[in-house]
């Protein structure tokens, strides 16, 4: 096969995977590992992907927080209802950078809750009620994303526990893999889920597979997924095998 094949199918592959490893994509094009290696030097060094350990990436742009938090808000307003039924008064729930997470916050305006939080959209929806203790983690603000991250938002989450974390991702793989678009942003939301008694992930089908290259977490890590995603989704079919609950809602039912 020619370079010129070899490379568009490697970009292709990418694209519709976000990943791959150099062993996959040999296989998959009939190729020794050497010459996959070389051609992804040679496509690094054109700027259209990104080497990694084992294989390379491409990591497309990715919209603003205010771009993503107008996207199928309907769907995002049902799941986070759901969520919202989840959460007893008097409970601590850390809620993430995600823009589904951002609308369940306005579902918990006026309870007696505790809520940490990175997100500084979350903070704008409850610094101002007084039935909500709100902690906000410490870092660098990243204002494209409308978040705190870094180490000293890690170092704040080793010294709390919650009883709850809704986060949100970038894509969900078919064995249950949650992926992040951004290395930087894993380790937080790593502690995040170390600091949790149970952990409920807020995905919507665009999600099914989405985007990422790095994974955050695996099904092991998750007590529930609520999803508008149809339930026969090989996805949904693998997360509830390994034992995870997944909780199905439609568009148009959320409240006020």
């Amino acid at each position: 096969m020619l370079a010129e094949r070899r490379h568009k199918l490697i970009l292709q592959a990418l694209r519709s995977g976000g990943t791959a490893s150099v062993t996959d994509l040999a296989e998959q094009l009939d190729a020794s590992a050497a010459t996959i290696r070389r051609d992804l030097l040679k496509l690094e060094a054109d700027g259209l992907l990104t080497r990694v350990h084992g294989g390379a990436v491409i990591e497309e742009d990715q919209p603003s927080f205010d771009e993503a938090a107008a996207a199928q808000v309907s769907e995002k307003d049902a799941i986070a209802a759901q969520a919202a039924t989840m959460i007893e008064d008097g409970q601590a729930v850390i809620l993430d950078s995600g823009t589904t997470v951002h609308r369940l916050a306005l579902q918990l305006r006026g309870r007696r809750l505790t809520v940490i939080t990175n997100n500084l959209a979350v903070y704008d929806e409850l610094h101002g009620d007084e039935n909500i203790d709100l902690m906000l983690l410490g870092g660098m603000v990243i204002r494209e994303s409308r978040m705190v991250d870094g180490f000293m938002a890690e170092d704040n989450l080793r010294q709390v526990h919650a009883d709850w974390l809704f986060m949100g991702a970038c894509g969900l793989r078919a064995g249950g893999q949650v992926m992040d678009t951004t290395v930087a942003e894993v380790p937080a939301r790593r502690a995040m889920i170390a600091a949790s008694d149970k952990v409920v992930l807020l995905a919507d089908q665009s999600k099914f597979p989405g985007t990422g290259m790095v994974k955050i977490c695996g099904p092991e890590d998750l007590h529930a997924l609520i999803t508008n995603a149809s339930e026969d989704d090989a996805t949904c079919t693998a997360l509830r095998e390994a034992g995870v609950t997944v909780i199905p809602t439609a568009p148009g039912t959320a409240g006020g």
